[in-house]
C-alpha cells in the first residue's frame, strides 16, 4: 500500500488575497478619487467595496456631511489624501481587473477589484491602510469578508484617515 503526504505551506498573505484571474488587464491614467480611476483607453473604473471621502464639492458630498456633522473643507482634505494614496498605489501603472457579479453600475462605471502586476489587491491595500471604509452593495460582494476585516484592523491601529479624525467612525456606522 502506498500513501502519500501532502504538505501545504500558507501562502503569503497577499498571495493568498489573489485569486486566480481571468480579467482584462489595462493601465490606469488617471487617478479621480479614493475609489474611482480612470483607464487608458478612457473607462472609468469604480473600485468594488470600498467608498473614500468625497475630494471635490458634489452631491454625496452633502450627504456626507449631513451623515458624518464634519465641514465640506474636512472631508475633502480627508478625500484627497485618500485620492492620493490610491494615486500612488495605481497611476501610470498596469492592472488587472477582476469582476463580480455586475460589471456596470447605474452611472455606466465599469465595476472591479483591481490587482497590480506585482500581486497587490488595491482594494484591499486601500482599506488596509486606512484610506477608505467598507461599501458592501449586493450582489457584489465576493471580497466582503475580507474587507470587513481589514477595516476592522485599519481603525483599531488608528492608520489612514482612522488617525484622527471621527469622519470614518461616523460613516462606517451607516
Amino acid at each position: 500500500m502506498v500513501s502519500f503526504l501532502m504538505v501545504l505551506a500558507p501562502l503569503p498573505a497577499r498571495a493568498a488575497e489573489r485569486p486566480a484571474l481571468a480579467g482584462d488587464y489595462a493601465t490606469v491614467k488617471r487617478v479621480v478619487d479614493g475609489d474611482t480611476v480612470i483607464l487608458t483607453d478612457g473607462q472609468k473604473v469604480r473600485l468594488i467595496g470600498i467608498d473614500t471621502p468625497e475630494s471635490r464639492r458634489n452631491g454625496k458630498l452633502a450627504r456626507d456631511m449631513e451623515k458624518t456633522r464634519q465641514d465640506a473643507d474636512t472631508i475633502i482634505a480627508l478625500g484627497k489624501r485618500s485620492a492620493q494614496f490610491t494615486r500612488s498605489l495605481t497611476e501610470g501603472k498596469r492592472v488587472q481587473l477582476e469582476y463580480d457579479v455586475e460589471k456596470r453600475d447605474r452611472y455606466g462605471r465599469t465595476l472591479a477589484y483591481l490587482y497590480t502586476e506585482d500581486g497587490m489587491f488595491v482594494n484591499a491595500e486601500i482599506l488596509r491602510e486606512g484610506y477608505a471604509m467598507v461599501l458592501t452593495v449586493p450582489p457584489n460582494v465576493k471580497h466582503k469578508d475580507l474587507f470587513v476585516k481589514l477595516q476592522k484592523e485599519a481603525r483599531e491601529a488608528k492608520r489612514g484617515l482612522w488617525r484622527e479624525t471621527p469622519i470614518l467612525q461616523a460613516k462606517s456606522r451607516g
